[in-house]
């Protein structure tokens, strides 16, 4: 990140096949900074989810295969860029307008901020987004929304700027492009969380993302006590999901912590990454979801 539906959806009912131990159970209305934190450790236990890789395939089918047990819609969009197979995965629910919430679940197949010839294991570039919407995915208060919650999971995001002609967020791309093709009803608003699980969390306004859709997101933090972690100035301007949607007009935002030392090192490991923080995001997107269109 970060530079700066022709296919058919099928459904999928998929069992993946390399998992670590599934989280404990709680309370189903809650998001718990706990669950998420398991979700990232279990990601990253598949080790680096490069595109097309094993670990990749095996992280999409268990990404398939939990939303389908948690009652979701799940559909995969396949296509190929420079000849290699690319899989987004798409989960919907509800009725209503529609809302989109988006993170990328591949990871970068270079560390080149410290050995290029490494990847990186992706601990918070990638994994804490997923790990947030699977616990929203679990969480959320289904008699409280009143839209129709689109969940993407987007692959080949992060293989930008490594000389080879791939851009970052191609997946996204695609999606967006080719929105509405399958009868997808029009995007009201588009959130993409990324890199959002540094334990020294500040959460700052991002130049390319819609204004309006930022203040209200950020107030619903600062009601939430978390006005030291969402930080409503301007401090960068990001190419990541958020772009392609927003380039056609649809109110999108990417939320990110962009100061975050480990990027694109082999240093972005699971305990780089807070709970607290996790929760923090996820606590507010749950209740911006529980309240969009109710008023």
């Amino acid at each position: 990140m970060k530079r700066p539906l022709r296919c058919a959806f099928a459904i999928l009912l998929l069992l993946s096949g390399c998992r670590a131990a599934a989280p404990a159970p709680a309370a189903p209305d809650a998001f718990s900074g706990a669950l998420a934190y398991a979700w990232v450790e279990r990601q990253c236990a598949l080790g680096p989810r490069l595109i097309g890789s094993p670990a990749n395939l095996a992280l999409g089918d268990l990404i398939i295969e939990t939303l389908t047990e948690l009652g979701w819609t799940v559909a995969e969009q396949r296509f190929e860029f420079q000849g290699v197979p690319v899989r987004n995965i798409l989960a919907w629910r509800g009725e209503g307008d529609a809302l989109l919430l988006g993170a990328h679940y591949d990871t970068r197949r270079s560390a080149d901020h410290e050995d290029p010839s490494q990847p990186v294991l992706g601990a918070n570039d990638g994994a804490s987004g997923v790990a947030v919407l699977l616990e929203l995915a679990r969480s959320v208060a289904w008699e409280r929304v009143e839209n129709r919650v689109y969940l993407a999971f987007f692959d080949a995001e992060d293989n930008g700027n490594l000389d080879d002609g791939w851009p970052y967020a191609v997946g996204s791309r695609y999606m967006a492009e080719h929105w509405g093709e399958n009868g997808e009803p029009p995007l009201q608003a588009v959130v993409v969380v990324d890199m959002i699980g540094d334990a020294d969390q500040q959460i700052y306004y991002e130049v390319n993302s819609d204004p309006a859709l930022m203040a209200e997101i950020w107030a619903i933090a600062a009601e939430l006590g978390l006005g030291d972690r969402f930080i409503p100035q301007y401090r960068h301007s990001i190419i990541d999901d958020h772009t392609a949607f927003a380039r056609r007009g649809i109110p999108a935002i990417v939320i990110i912590d962009f100061d975050y030392p480990y990027w694109h090192t082999l240093r972005d490991t699971p305990d780089k990454v807070s709970p607290e923080s996790l929760e923090a995001v996820g606590r507010t997107l749950q209740l911006w979801l529980e309240r969009r269109g109710a008023e």
